[in-house]
């Protein structure tokens, strides 16, 4: 019982039925057959239990129901192949992603997210932040940087980064594969990952740090990125990782891409 779907029936479809009735979410007839009541239903468990609300019994759901011993989800780690990789990212050198890609692909299955939709999204992202898939240093800009001041001198009190003062901004500065900004993000990080990145901040551009980072922030950012992509809202993805829409030309023409060489059907 790894998925069940609008369409489905059988013996698992009712048992999911009677699951939602006794969790007190009427599908309407317990009849095996998942139609429009049973998705509703379906959905409307999601929503309470705080899980993707898109009308599947996935993996989540089901174990959430208490029908599955496992959440896991589905790895789909082995279609994002070189080949297919290279065509999401078609300026950048092979070298860079044979070297960074199985790093980037090991953290997310480790924080859970080994799923073609999240994978997509990780991969995207690492498009809009660094083409070259390479953990790089934020450059300095007039977003950050003053017409007469030091580098990155706007983000030295930044409070809403949890910097305190000069040399806040260039020591916090953006890095890695999710450009990781702020004296905030990086303690939160290095606490959650066990790194020294508060205190060596140019740590965040090894690249597995950089790969564990870009996992744990889309982890904590997971539910709103895949409810935006499931009503096809790639701009509100990206802003759940970016907070605005920089990068979202190369965030979507990569995940589209990605999303027709790995989809169900063409394989």
């Amino acid at each position: 019982m790894a998925m069940l779907e609008i369409g489905d029936s059988g013996p698992a479809v009712r048992k999911l039925q009677q699951a939602l009735l006794t969790a007190g979410f009427n599908p309407g007839k317990i009849d095996g057959e998942f139609g429009a009541g049973t998705e509703a239903a379906v959905m409307a468990f999601q929503h309470s239990a705080g899980l993707l609300h898109d009308g599947v019994a996935g993996p989540r759901t089901l174990r959430a129901l208490g029908l599955a011993r496992s959440d896991k989800l589905p790895d789909a780690t082995d279609r994002f192949t070189l080949q297919v990789v290279a065509q999401m990212f078609p300026a950048t050198p092979l070298g860079a992603l044979r070297s960074h890609l199985p790093p980037v692909l090991e953290a997310m299955k480790s924080a859970g997210m080994p799923d073609r939709i999240m994978l997509l999204a990780a991969l995207a992202t690492i498009r809009a932040e660094t083409a070259g898939f390479v953990p790089i240093d934020e450059g300095p800009s007039r977003f950050n940087t003053s017409p007469r001041g030091h580098p990155f001198d706007l983000y030295d009190r930044r409070a809403d980064l949890g910097n305190h003062d000069a040399p806040d901004g260039a020591a916090f500065k953006g890095r890695g594969f999710v450009q990781l900004t702020g004296r905030h993000n990086y303690t939160v990080y290095a606490e959650r990952l066990g790194a020294s990145l508060v205190d060596h901040p140019h740590e965040a551009n090894d690249p597995a740090v950089a790969a564990a980072v870009l996992a744990a922030f889309l982890k904590d950012r997971e539910l709103r990125i895949k409810s935006a992509l499931l009503e096809g809202d790639l701009r509100s993805a990206r802003r759940a990782v970016n907070g605005g829409s920089h990068g979202l030309e190369a965030f979507t023409e990569a995940y589209r891409i990605g999303d027709m060489l790995t989809d169900d059907e063409d394989l």
